[in-house]
């Protein structure tokens, strides 16, 4: 307290430049870490209830309850160009406006899990540099009292290298958790990433399935039976609930 009391201006300025850094990059590292574990445990959750699920209008009925999980998201979009497509009942005619939409979703919840990462990188690059700033008009401080004094004595040279060394200190512990919990959460948003790339291929295979049986059934002169609704998974034996599966086993890491 004895040296912020004898702080100069432009060192005082760069400490108040760094603790609104610093408090701005704790709230985005709190509302991430909290948003991080929200998705994967609506994720986890939804991909259960959707393989537990035989129907596709079961699962829309529930989003509600995962409006924060990544997958649900893509769900929604593909659920919703199915319908547009068939009229919500029926095989989809063309698969592939359902791939872009599960692309297209993709993209999107991945960029919605990136959001405001930039603002920590940013931080963690610039405020060494802020630091070091408070730093250099530290030293200069210390040779102008050198000057002043006209002796080299330490009362001289002792508040610009105090400066210096306090805006020195606060740059880095402003950078450092800004660096960790960036790498940290890019790494989790890859696993995400990752996960919903999977879940959009389960998707739209099974779709896709739902598109290719009335072929097959037709080919072989078996009578087929389409779904009440048309939303049935068509009898595709959907892995239960303690079944391995890499969008799952990605959103455990």
């Amino acid at each position: 307290m004895q040296l912020m009391s004898n702080i100069g201006a432009i060192a005082l300025g760069v400490l108040v430049i760094l603790l609104i850094a610093s408090l701005y990059s704790w709230t985005v590292i709190l509302g991430k870490m909290a948003t991080f574990k929200t998705a994967t445990n609506e994720s986890r959750r939804f991909i259960r209830t959707f393989r537990k699920a035989s129907r596709l209008q079961e699962i829309s009925t529930l989003l509600p309850d995962f409006k924060d999980s990544p997958l649900a998201q893509v769900f929604e979009d593909v659920y919703e160009t199915y319908k547009r497509q068939t009229g919500g009942s029926g095989p989809p005619r063309n698969m592939a406006p359902l791939e872009r939409s599960a692309q297209t979703a993709a993209s999107e919840a991945v960029s919605a899990l990136e959001r405001r990462l930039t603002w920590l990188a940013t931080i963690a690059a610039t405020s060494p540099f802020v630091g070091l700033f408070g730093t250099v008009m530290g030293v200069v401080d210390a040779f102008q009292g050198l000057g002043s004094a006209g002796a080299a004595t330490l009362r001289a040279v002792a508040p610009g290298i105090s400066e210096a060394l306090i805006t020195t200190a606060a740059g880095l512990f402003v950078a450092v958790p800004a660096v960790v919990a960036y790498n940290q959460f890019a790494a989790r948003v890859r696993v995400f990433a990752a996960a919903i790339d999977d879940f959009g291929r389960e998707l739209l295979n099974s779709l896709e399935e739902i598109h290719s049986r009335p072929v097959a059934a037709a080919a072989s002169g078996t009578p087929q039976r389409m779904p009440t609704e048309g939303r049935e998974l068509m009898g595709r034996e959907l892995p239960g609930r303690d079944a391995t599966h890499e969008v799952e086993r990605g959103l455990y890491k």
